[in-house]
């Protein structure tokens, strides 16, 4: 590894973090909605082909995990790449820990309050910052 360069597992570290929230999304959801069906609250007819008939508490974590499987995937093949090419650095553990405290808020805003005001910039935030890792990363590729 040359001077600033990071080791794989450095760089796994907040994936590991992004991918246990993500987890833990599912599996929150997967229980309230189990618990609401099996409380009589939802009507398992009413909500087979993903309708929309779910309690709002319920739908927000839903939605919330669903978002996880969207923006984080050009992280996950940013990072992936950035392993493959040996093009790492300390700027890139900086921008993965960012970007995953960006969604880490994020999620927090979204399944309490889902208030777009905070929940909106807080998105931006990490989307500029996954931008300025793909950009950093092709200027590193391409200046090796």
């Amino acid at each position: 590894m040359s001077a600033g360069a990071v080791s794989a597992g450095a760089l796994l570290a907040p994936v590991l973090v992004l991918v246990a929230m993500t987890f833990a999304l599912l599996l929150w959801s997967g229980r309230m909605r189990f618990a609401a069906v099996g409380r009589g609250e939802v009507k398992m007819r009413d909500v087979a082909l993903r309708e929309p008939n779910w309690p709002q508490h319920i739908t927000k974590v839903a939605n919330c995990f669903q978002n996880q499987l969207e923006l984080p995937l050009l992280f996950y093949v940013l990072v992936a790449l950035v392993l493959a090419t040996g093009v790492g650095s300390v700027v890139d553990l900086v921008l993965a820990w960012a970007f995953v405290a960006a969604r880490l808020a994020h999620a927090a805003v979204f399944v309490t309050s889902n208030d777009l005001r905070k929940r909106g910039p807080i998105f931006v935030v990490g989307m500029a910052v996954l931008a300025l890792h793909w950009g950093w990363f092709a200027l590193r590729l391409y200046a090796l």
